[in-house]
């Protein structure tokens, strides 16, 4: 049910984003890849317009229904979108930007280990979750503020480095890490962290 949901959020959320480009058609469009979510085995796709003179507004998604291994039940499956709108300092989609970034994700992950990126804001220490012994199933919401440098690499091929910080909510159910493992606790925490993170790779359409 929540796949589904998840689905026609990032449908409606794709056609408004598509018909409000289409009111900017002198503006400049472009499509594009984060080659790090790739790492995670995620495919992913980003479309940003120029809505005014350096300014865009960029939406990407993200979908993971992978099982990297189903006898220990690793996985990271996942939606994700994320809107975002830039200012570039000297011109659109070349140079340097800030943006205010927002991202929502349903997720199931389990029995992957997770680097300490997040500053944990909850002060009740039973909500802490080892994802490398535990399952998670549930939902998250973040914002954040990020800052990139976007370079041409090719003829109407750009790279652009991203990296944004914000407040993430979430809340979900955490099983024990084994198939049709037993519940364990419900959790609902607030945490600092990383809201964007891309290496990506942009087609200029205009």
């Amino acid at each position: 049910m929540q796949d589904l949901l998840m689905k026609r959020y990032l449908i409606i959320a794709v056609l408004f984003f598509l018909a409000s480009a289409g009111t900017a058609s002198a503006q400049k469009l472009a499509v594009k890849t984060n080659a790090l979510y790739w790492g995670t085995a995620t495919p992913n796709l980003g479309l940003e317009y120029a809505m005014a003179d350096r300014w865009t507004l960029e939406l990407e998604g993200g979908y993971n229904p992978w099982t990297f291994d189903s006898e220990k039940n690793m996985k990271i499956k996942h939606w994700l979108v994320s809107p975002e709108v830039r200012y570039w300092f000297c011109e659109s989609f070349l140079g340097h930007f800030v943006g205010i970034n927002g991202n929502y994700t349903l997720f199931n992950i389990s029995g992957i280990p997770t680097p300490g990126v997040f500053i944990d804001l909850s002060s009740n220490t039973d909500s802490k979750t080892d994802l490398k012994n535990s399952r998670v199933q549930g939902w998250a919401v973040g914002a954040g503020v990020t800052y990139g440098y976007a370079f041409p690499i090719a003829r109407r091929w750009n790279m652009e480095l991203t990296l944004g910080y914000g407040i993430w909510y979430t809340e979900y159910g955490q099983y024990e890490s084994r198939k049709c493992g037993l519940f364990q606790q419900d959790v609902q925490k607030w945490a600092l962290g990383p809201t964007a993170l891309g290496v990506s790779f942009m087609f200029m359409i205009k």
